[in-house]
């Protein structure tokens, strides 16, 4: 590239000063983090040796964090049975929150006003009370119903009936607790989904003879699936994490079981790094799930689905290199 006298324009690309100092800031902040996260401190204790006939002693230094502990505990028995205990609790909460959710949606579009007065009530009452006191009331609902029967109202013709203590264990009580409270959220997100296809949709699937359950299942629902997927996928991991809150009402899940065992041996730091560590482990593995899920949704609705992570960093390593052989091809030309 030249002037009108020939003369080479010298191209000075833009100095982004700011991004630097964030990064060097940022870069800081991650050495802080690396450091006190494997530090070790001096203890009371000294570990003695003799060496040529002169003994010598040092304090004994001990990580910061007890990574020696954490690890020791990480796949004992009752960690991992405390482990599959969350993860049960998750998919079983789960199942009953999209499926009661995802009706309870449905309801609240019907046109029939019972129907959808009820769906906002359940609604309304589950949103606005907390998990925890859910979760308690389930536990100890034998003092209100000690026996649930199924009869005739306003009479005494019992067909079946159940011990209420018996029916609802512990297990059982915070299934139900976790799995209605996360239905009235789900259904806040499949009624976003459902109303966010255009009317035309059901419109063109009533003339070519569709009943409105069929127009729902095979033409609205699909298509709500790319807008009710992200936030479902993130109701999951809350799930996962929400579920340490049974440990309240005797469910030994992985938070229950590192408390049982820093009860016993006053570890307590140690055995709440471990139960973190869990979490973060699953909430990853869920977390790739939910992107590849979203992007198998998202094929009807987008040109190209976006890159996974695998492409992403393949594409910045080309970039990186091709900026590489510019800046040296423009060094040789200037030789």
């Amino acid at each position: 590239m030249s002037t009108n006298e020939d003369a080479p324009l010298k191209v000075v690309p833009v100095r982004h000063v700011g991004q630097w100092v964030a990064a060097a800031f940022v870069a800081l902040l991650v050495a802080m983090l690396v450091h006190t996260l494997f530090s070790k401190l001096p203890t009371v204790h000294f570990a003695c040796h003799v060496a040529n006939a002169v003994r010598s002693c040092h304090r004994i230094s001990e990580w910061r964090f007890s990574w020696n502990i954490v690890f020791h505990y990480f796949t004992t028995s009752e960690i991992l049975q405390g482990l599959l205990t969350t993860l049960e609790l998750t998919v079983l909460a789960m199942v009953v929150g999209v499926v009661l959710g995802v009706t309870v949606a449905v309801m609240r579009l019907s046109h029939n006003r019972l129907l959808s007065m009820g769906a906002w009530t359940y609604t309304w009452f589950f949103r606005g009370t907390p998990v925890l006191v859910q979760l308690t009331v389930w536990y100890y609902i034998a003092i209100l119903y000690p026996k649930l029967s199924i009869g005739i109202p306003f009479t005494n013709l019992t067909i079946v009936h159940f011990h209420t203590s018996t029916l609802l264990t512990a297990f059982v009580a915070a299934t139900v607790g976790l799995g209605l409270n996360e239905a009235a959220y789900m259904s806040e997100i499949a009624r976003a989904g459902l109303l966010a296809v255009d009317e035309g949709q059901t419109e063109a699937a009533s003339s070519l003879g569709m009943t409105r359950r069929q127009s729902l299942r095979y033409v609205v629902l699909p298509q709500a699936m790319r807008v009710i997927i992200p936030p479902t996928g993130n109701e999951v991991i809350s799930m996962l994490k929400t579920t340490s809150l049974v440990s309240t009402v005797g469910v030994v899940d992985l938070l229950g079981a590192a408390s049982n065992i820093y009860s016993a041996n006053y570890e307590i730091m140690p055995l709440l790094i471990m139960a973190s560590l869990w979490y973060l482990i699953v909430t990853t593995v869920l977390s790739i799930g939910q992107f590849y899920l979203e992007r198998h949704f998202a094929k009807g609705a987008l040109r190209s689905p976006p890159p996974t992570p695998l492409q992403r960093l393949r594409r910045d390593v080309v970039g990186i290199l091709s900026k590489f052989r510019t800046q040296r091809g423009a060094v040789e030309a200037v030789r």
